[in-house]
């Protein structure tokens, strides 16, 4: 706000240069006449002269009582321009666009009365600034239209054509959409790309060299470029823009753009009857523009609701309600910083008696990070923007009183935020006391009670809420203590059950009689469940039990004996408390295919310190699994490690984070990508396979600064079609969502829009875990070969479907298996006596 202060004071101190020698030549002109015409005429005024004098007077008068009457200053300007004063003229367009937007009219009539007084001075600055203007105050299509065409006219300075062909692109960006204007903008720019083309196409009969035919195509690439892009979007008598293209082309429209032409088509037939309803309607319109804006607000697409809210706006710049409704949508859609607030200061300079525009501006600026200034500067502005009501004093008040206390830390006893806290609180006692109509506060002491009491209440309700969440923390603290206890004690008891079945209980040598005696106890089972018991003696190595071991039992083969010892081994190398987790960071995301992938690593991290190990992590076949541990000599190492994360290996963004031990956090995790919109950065999504980086660059750079590229890609090393671009700052970010959606990238289609990344289920430890698969229940020594079937062969069925079946076919098979189900013991006795 401060910058833009110091820039309109610059901008009066060159004004009132110019009006210097304005004034110089208005008496030079003056004298002159005076010496053609002769006393007589200069002594004869006029009486309207004199009224309009007396009038301009009056209404200058009241402008400095009351500077916000805004029929007043456009009443000034119209005498001002009537009786040809052309200084107090710029003056009082000066102050007026200080204070108010100003509208198309009064715009387009300072701009030509600018051009035609700069008209013979070499410096062109001074209209290009006040074009720069015009163009913040409302979305104008004809503004736009003669900047583009003034900028013409100095196309022949340096840079001066790629600063007409930016300012048309910002142009097209700006009203490129406006169904019945929008078209007028379009064809503009292809005349100035024309002209451009007659001059670089070479004399008949004479051959262009390969400079020259180069220079030649891409001009001639730009036409068709523009031709192509116009089609794409909904204008009224488009039409005639497709056979212009198709007599200009030679080879005729590309199916692609035959395509978009046809859904444009489409589109401006949907649109076409809000369109004919504002045409026939009668100002101001906002029941038809309200309708409008619901349609689009269905439809979904941004830049077509705003384009429409701008077109409400520019002829109903004194209506509240559309303001408000333009930046709420604002507000809780896009959520551009920029765009916010360019939005909501224009909105207060159309209507600043309106308290709830000025509240809105007021908390917009806090949420997108403005600075304490800031919010005071526009809080100021708001106090000497004449309210009507004295409520709406009290209102603007309370929001600022809410943001001051916002700031304050209660932790602390005193503050700086807390002081100044406490002297608004009293600045604001005394201005409502004497500036408010005493009529307005009468009841000041009882609202001051009410207002007490109330704060009182909430005060309690919000320490109830926090000792309830306290409790409710506890609990699930508590909760999940209990859960990973009993996970550690069932892995414990697991253990001691494998280790039962695989001869935990042996003794030494020493107590041989022991473990004979055992032997020779028979073995013990329960019946039911099948399972073992705590006694069961079944499962023992055939070495310690000798000829007491079970008939059925077999021991290990030395394969399986070197493989129990492989895994015996790994299992102690990954131990934690056999690594120091301080001095060591975990490191992921890497391709399987990495060739030499300890060599690669220790090159990444040689430089953060010296390196004691690198632990690569393999599956049973011996292939690497993309991650693994880094430990250093020192902790030291370990911060300037985890700065490389995100640091590209062969063209993958590796991922390098603490190294934790998960049985003592069995919920740690690190995401690596930010879960919230990411406003500065792009998402494109349907791009070809074959597309790489600097490709995809080269494109982004046409509409802002890129500061980083990402291809997403699997494991392997292949595409997704995906990619994020990130921007310098926001608007450049919108800006290129609105330029590249849907258009074409190798004949791929593409899809851009602001990156906004889904969030990722973490489960905590309140959560439930994913069911468990069901185990299949066999007996107590599992499936094996020498567990026995006590039932009959001739009662067995079948585990799977036969084509040929025994005893008669599978139907007769099916229905006896149906009346086994009620027949008795004793029929299945005199069944086995038949056999």
């Amino acid at each position: 706000m401060a910058a833009s202060s110091n820039a309109e004071h610059t901008h009066l101190q060159d004004m009132d240069e110019d009006d210097a020698g304005i004034e110089e030549r208005e008496m030079d002109s003056e004298s002159d006449d005076e010496e053609g015409m002769g006393v007589e005429n200069s002594d004869d005024t006029s009486e309207d002269e004199k009224e309009n004098e007396a009038e301009i007077q009056r209404l200058e008068e009241q402008l400095s009582i009351n500077a916000f009457d805004y029929n007043c200053h456009v009443d000034l300007i119209k005498l001002l321009k009537q009786e040809g004063e052309l200084v107090r003229l710029r003056k009082a367009r000066q102050k007026m666009s200080e204070l108010f937007p100003l509208t198309e009219e009064i715009w387009l009539d300072w701009l030509k009365d600018e051009i035609r007084l700069n008209e013979e001075e070499p410096n062109r600055e001074k209209v290009n600034e006040l074009f720069e203007r015009a163009v913040k105050d409302y979305i104008c299509p004809d503004i736009w239209l003669e900047y583009a065409q003034y900028s013409i006219g100095g196309m022949g300075s340096p840079g001066g054509i790629e600063r007409v062909r930016s300012i048309f692109e910002r142009a097209i960006t700006a009203v490129g959409l406006h169904m019945t204007k929008g078209q007028t903008v379009w064809e503009a720019y292809r005349e100035f790309e024309n002209a451009i083309l007659a001059t670089v196409q070479p004399a008949p009969g004479r051959i262009p060299n390969h400079d020259e035919q180069e220079l030649l195509n891409k001009q001639l690439q730009r036409i068709h470029t523009l031709f192509r892009r116009q089609l794409a979007i909904p204008l009224m008598d488009m039409e005639a823009t497709y056979a212009e293209y198709e007599d200009w082309s030679d080879h005729g429209p590309p199916e692609i753009v035959l395509n978009q032409y046809k859904k444009a088509l489409q589109q401006k037939e949907k649109c076409k009857p809000f369109e004919e309803s504002l045409l026939v309607a009668e100002t101001p319109k906002l029941a038809e523009y309200q309708t409008y804006i619901d349609f689009e607000m269905k439809a979904g697409d941004p830049a077509r609701i705003q384009i429409t809210f701008e077109r409400a706006l520019a002829e109903n710049c004194l209506v509240p309600d559309m303001w408000t409704k333009f930046t709420t949508y604002l507000d809780r859609q896009l959520k551009i910083k920029d765009l916010v607030l360019s939005t909501h200061d224009r909105a207060v300079r159309n209507c600043p008696w309106t308290m709830g525009l000025w509240k809105s501006y007021l908390l917009a600026v806090e949420r997108h990070g403005g600075t304490h200034q800031t919010v005071t500067d526009v809080f100021e502005k708001a106090l000497n923007a004449g309210f009507i009501q004295a409520k709406d004093y009290v209102e603007i008040w309370q929001a600022y009183l809410e943001y001051l206390r916002r700031r304050v830390d209660f932790s602390q006893e005193s503050s700086k935020e807390l002081e100044e806290l406490r002297g608004a609180f009293t600045r604001c006692l005394d201005y409502i006391k004497q500036d408010v109509e005493e009529s307005s506060l009468e009841d000041w002491d009882v609202a001051v009670q009410k207002t007490e009491t109330r704060l009182n209440r909430l005060n309690e309700q919000r320490a109830k809420v926090a000792e309830k969440e306290a409790i409710h923390a506890q609990q699930e603290e508590d909760l999940a203590e209990q859960r990973r206890k009993a996970k550690t004690d069932k892995k414990a008891q697991k253990k001691l059950q494998k280790g039962g079945r695989f001869g935990e209980k042996r003794k030494a040598d020493v107590e041989q009689d022991e473990w004979n005696d055992n032997a020779e106890q028979a073995p013990k089972r329960h019946r039911g469940n099948g399972e073992q018991s705590t006694e069961e003696y079944m499962e023992t190595e055939t070495g310690l039990l000798g000829r007491n071991a079970p008939s059925g039992y077999k021991g290990s083969a030395p394969g399986n004996k070197k493989s129990q010892q492989a895994s015996v081994q790994k299992q102690s190398h990954d131990k934690p408390e056999l690594r120091d987790d301080s001095n060591s960071v975990f490191v992921s995301n890497l391709t399987y295919t990495l060739e030499e992938p300890e060599a690669k690593l220790r090159a990444l991290f040689e430089p953060c310190g010296p390196i004691k190990q690198i632990r690569l992590v393999s599956s049973n076949k011996g292939s690497f699994k993309g991650y693994g541990y880094v430990e250093f000599e020192s902790s030291v190492s370990v911060h300037e490690a985890l700065k490389l994360d995100r640091s590209e290996v062969e063209g993958r963004p590796v991922f390098v984070s603490p190294c934790v031990d998960k049985n003592k956090n069995p919920y740690f995790k690190v995401f690596k990508y930010n879960t919230s919109m990411e406003k500065h950065k792009i998402f494109i999504q349907g791009l070809p396979f074959s597309c790489t980086k600097e490709q995809l660059e080269e494109i982004s750079r046409c509409h802002g600064t890129v500061k980083e590229v990402r291809l997403v890609t699997y494991r392997s090393g292949k595409p997704k079609g995906l990619a994020y671009v990130e921007f310098a700052d926001e608007a450049q970010a919108s800006q290129a969502v609105l330029k590249m959606d849907g258009t074409y990238v190798d004949h791929h289609q593409i899809r851009v829009a602001i990156s906004n990344p889904p969030r990722r289920f973490l489960p905590g430890p309140n959560q439930p875990a994913a069911p468990l698969m069901p185990r299949p229940v066999h007996g107590g020594r599992g499936r094996g070969r020498t567990q026995l079937s006590l039932l009959p062969r001739s009662l067995h069925r079948q585990s799977g479907p036969a084509s040929k079946v025994e005893n008669g076919t599978a139907h007769e098979r099916g229905a006896g298996d149906a009346l086994s189900n009620s027949l008795s013991n004793s029929d299945f006795a005199k069944m086995l006596l038949n056999k």
